[in-house]
């Protein structure tokens, strides 16, 4: 048997070949790219017919085949191993319905290499548009519970030791900070997508007067990749795409870190519904967090594909290559996959996750977190530098720790001790100075400098990220509407090229 993809090859693919790359290929990526081989061809199509490279009759043929082909679905594609891969298996498809010679006109002045890195591209935009809807309801709802709890005192850490005391609000607000910067990241990544690699051929463009603006723009890009070498050989925005993912995952891992911490009997800061959390088989007691596990690990699965994407590429020569163009981008649509669902259960976390308010400020009154607090108030009443009153206040602390006296049952002669321990002067702060020193309350309301955990700010905050939100929602939402009215008109012309065929048909049979 000869090759059915090509004569230059007088033999038939290995079946090993077609065992171990063609058919898990063929079964993994068709599907899935069907839409976007069949709206490229189409594209294509129409591109031709304007530019005077393929008579109306022809093209108006292929069109009506390819509306009959997308109709029917890439379930009605008899996928052959032997052919190799999804564009010669859809070509077999369409030269059945259009015949061999209308059929096998339309890879005129295109090459499967910018066929695959339009697909590519293509594919890689409406994955844009799906992580930053999934992103911006993350934000939303991180924001509506930092409104929410924007007064609930809890103990900020830092080493995991108690630190200052923060609300849980501000909390949630910063991680929707972080998560702001991971939409950005990915709307900058969807603005260097917006270019179209077809007309690029395999990698030297073609000598047919091709229109490429006009294929870029019934696909829905802004412009076209300028270099053809480059629109074929590059897929780094996979590897932005996915640099942005991993980096979202570590953080939002970190922030699952942070929950799963809380949540222990040990601390007992959060709690979270049983429907979010699973049981032992053996001991009837347990209550585990395994949404918060999973985040935690999958973290480490995206940060894995884009280490074998990114090495995967950093071998390859700067041209087409099967492992650089398809064995890394492969790693994208898996690691897309993963990410919106992290995102979904993110989501959930943070909205189903309750404070144990009555825990927070009992923990936060009695651990010390006040302590920066009373070292301020020294340096503003008393008249310390700063490194005296920090001495000051950590010998009242250790003083406090020794007697196995909270946070809160410091007093006023404690602190003159140890400043007459450490200066060999009192410093004579009244006992309401020191009560509202070590009130974490009142600690939380000062801090109103911006950026700080004051409700007052934190609200600012909130409604600043709500309404940066719904912008880029907003953004996001049109650029879809402007690629799916691309496509609708893609169709329409396609539709109009058919309506040729079938005149034509009906011209036969009078």
């Amino acid at each position: 048997m000869e090759s059915k993809v090509s004569r230059r090859l007088k033999e038939a693919t290995a079946q090993e070949v077609c065992e171990h790359i063609y058919t898990p290929r063929l079964q993994r990526d068709f599907g899935p790219g069907f839409r976007y081989l069949n709206d490229i061809n189409q594209a294509h199509l129409v591109m031709l017919a304007h530019a005077g490279l393929l008579d109306r009759a022809t093209a108006a043929t292929i069109a009506a085949a390819m509306m009959e082909m997308e109709e029917a679905g890439p379930e009605a594609v008899e996928l052959d191993p032997a052919r190799e891969d999804a564009y010669f298996n859809y070509e077999a498809h369409l030269m059945r319905l259009a015949g061999p010679e209308a059929g096998g006109r339309l890879h005129m002045a295109r090459s499967r290499n910018d066929i695959l890195a339009t697909q590519d591209r293509l594919r890689a935009r409406d994955l844009t548009f799906s992580l930053i809807d999934a992103l911006c309801m993350l934000q939303t709802t991180l924001l509506k519970q930092a409104e929410a709890y924007a007064e609930t005192v809890m103990p900020g850490y830092t080493h995991l030791q108690p630190a200052q005391p923060v609300t849980y609000g501000f909390y949630l607000a910063a991680v929707a900070e972080a998560v702001a910067r991971d939409i950005q990241r990915i709307q900058q990544v969807q603005a260097r997508l917006d270019a179209c690699p077809l007309g690029a051929g395999a990698l030297a463009g073609t000598a047919f007067p091709i229109k490429r603006e006009e294929s870029a723009r019934l696909l829905g890009f802004r412009s076209i990749v300028p270099n053809a070498l480059d629109a074929v050989a590059s897929r780094d925005f996979a590897l932005e795409l996915l640099s942005a993912m991993a980096i979202g995952g570590v953080t939002w891992s970190r922030v699952a870190q942070d929950y799963f911490v809380w949540c222990t009997h040990e601390f007992g800061l959060i709690d979270f519904p049983d429907s979010v959390a699973g049981t032992s088989s053996i001991m009837p007691q347990k209550k585990n967090p395994v949404v918060l596990e999973h985040l935690k690990g999958k973290a480490g699965h995206l940060v894995g594909l884009l280490m074998a994407a990114m090495t995967t590429v950093k071998g390859v020569n700067f041209t087409h290559t099967g492992d650089g163009n398809r064995e890394s981008v492969r790693s994208l649509w898996e690691a897309g996959d993963e990410c919106l669902r992290i995102i979904k259960l993110l989501e959930l976390v943070v909205r189903t996750a309750r404070p144990v308010e009555t825990v927070m400020l009992r923990r936060v009154s009695e651990d010390f977190s006040s302590a920066t607090d009373l070292a301020d108030t020294l340096v503003r009443e008393a008249d310390l530098s700063f490194r005296e009153a920090h001495h000051v206040v950590g010998a009242v602390v250790r003083s406090a720790m020794d007697a196995a006296i909270p946070a809160h049952s410091i007093t006023s002669l404690m602190v003159d001790a140890a400043a007459m321990e450490q200066l060999g002067r009192p410093v004579h702060l009244g006992e309401d100075t020191v009560r509202r020193c070590v009130d974490p309350k009142a600690g939380v309301q000062s801090r109103i400098v911006p950026g700080g955990p004051a409700p007052v700010r934190v609200r600012e905050h909130i409604d600043v990220a709500a309404a940066s939100c719904r912008n880029v929602m907003a953004d996001n939402e049109q650029r879809r509407k402007q690629s799916a009215e691309a496509r609708s008109a893609l169709k329409m012309e396609v539709g109009k090229l058919a309506a040729d065929a079938l005149q034509a048909v009906r011209m036969a049979r009078r």
